[in-house]
């Protein structure tokens, strides 16, 4: 059965090793591949050990502008009895990734899926601060608008405090400094806020406390620095 692989991709560097050696030794076979920034998808490649060289081969791209009728398209290699690699452009694919839906068509078309072991930005910040683990959601990106983006961070704080349930959520880097000071400002003095910047890389710098202390100190600058935030209203069980 032709076999869908989701590969992950390193967070940091594209050469940072990511995947355990069992895992590079089930794709070196595969010669088609498709992936949301096809420069990064290349790099990576470079450092898996695919056994054909990197201009040989066949890559295709998937992104948020893909119309959903291409997709098909995007699978002919496992229509035509080829294994396939799917790639994002930094961690697990179809997490927070548009990939999503090509393996879901997968599915439809009876074809096998198979994740593989690799990183998760989302997973590896949760690990590290602290809140609920054992209940969480992930809410992507909050809105822009600031006067929007406050009521969020409101309604999601009571939802954490009533279900006991961690908010993990992402902003583009170079509003990252307006959404801390905007959680910093709405949250409870009480309520958690973790931060997760640069993970896995030599300047990663993870800071989780109380709002109350969050507003006692000088705040880090995150511009342009791929960050999660995580807060939770109630309490780690």
């Amino acid at each position: 059965m032709p076999t869908l692989y989701l590969i992950p991709v390193p967070l940091g560097t594209p050469d940072t090793p990511c995947l355990l050696p069992h895992e590079q030794a089930q794709i070196r076979h595969i010669s088609d591949f498709v992936a949301e920034a096809e420069k990064t998808a290349r790099a990576c490649l470079k450092h898996l050990g695919i056994t054909l060289p990197i201009r040989e081969l066949n890559l295709r791209t998937l992104n948020i502008n893909t119309p959903s009728s291409e997709l098909s398209e995007l699978l002919l290699p496992l229509q035509e009895g080829r294994d396939l690699g799917l790639l994002s452009e930094a961690g697990c694919p179809a997490v927070a990734d548009p990939g999503a839906a090509l393996v879901a068509l997968a599915h439809q078309y009876g074809f096998e899926v198979r994740p593989l072991i690799g990183p998760s930005s989302i997973l590896l910040a949760l690990m590290a601060s602290g809140a609920n683990g054992q209940c969480f959601a992930f809410k992507g990106y909050l809105p822009a608008d600031k006067t929007e983006r406050i009521g969020c961070l409101k309604q999601l704080e009571t939802r954490s405090r009533k279900e006991n349930e961690t908010q993990i959520f992402i902003e583009t880097p170079y509003r990252n400094n307006a959404l801390l000071e905007d959680a910093i400002a709405t949250l409870h003095p009480d309520t958690l806020l973790c931060t997760a910047t640069d993970l896995t890389l030599p300047t990663q710098q993870i800071i989780s406390q109380p709002i109350v202390k969050w507003r006692k100190q000088t705040l880090p600058d995150f511009k342009k620095r791929p960050t999660l935030f995580i807060f939770h209203a109630g309490q780690v069980k």
